[in-house]
This record gives C-alpha cells, structure tokens and sequence, in this order.
C-alpha cells in the first residue's frame, strides 16, 4: 500500500514556489509548472473522451497518447530527466498524418 495522506495542504508553496518531482523547488508561475498544467489538462480530456464509446483502433491509439503523455509528464517535473523517445513523436506523427488524409484541405486557420 502506498503512503497515507494526513493532510493536504503542505503549506510549503505559500511562498509562490512549488517542488518538482527531483525535490528542487521552482515558482509557481513558471513555463514548466504552466506546460506540466497544459498537459495534465490535455490527458484528462482525453481520459473523459475515452469514457464514450469509440471504435477499437480509435481507443488503443488515444490511450497510447495518454502513456506518452504520462512520460512527457514525468520529464516536465524532474529536471534533466528524459525518457520521451523520437519512437513516440513519429508514432504521434504518423496519427496525424493518417487521420488528417480524409480532411479537406484547410482554407483558413484562426
């Protein structure tokens, strides 16, 4: 079993910093605490469009983003830290290439 939770509030990020998965501490406002947001957001998105009835091949390529995106979480919080291959970019490349194929092509983009 994992560790209990007493409480919380830590209160160690009244400051305006906050700690990072390697125990450093950065502010609150900086690019990588935005960026570990952006693609917490983006993973819960896509946790909830998974709770729908999609078709298998759609559903097996959404969680694998959702792994990656687990790994790409895991270098935003430890500085230094890599672990996203060129493998997964290609892969996340080739998705695009394949569902945009059907697209029209696109006149305006706002």
């Amino acid at each position: 079993m994992g560790n209990r939770l007493s409480k919380i509030a830590t209160r160690t990020g009244d400051d305006g910093s906050t700690g990072l998965g390697d125990g450093s501490r950065i502010a609150k406002d900086a690019p990588r605490i935005h960026a570990l947001g952006e693609v917490d957001e983006l993973n819960s998105q896509l946790g909830l469009l998974l709770c729908e009835d999609l078709p298998a091949g759609v559903r097996e390529e959404l969680l694998a983003i959702q792994h990656d995106l687990f790994d790409l979480g895991g270098e935003l919080c430890i500085p230094g830290y890599s672990v996203i291959a060129d493998a997964q970019v290609a892969q996340l490349d080739a998705l695009l290439e394949k569902h945009n194929t059907d697209l029209p092509p696109l006149k305006e983009f706002f």
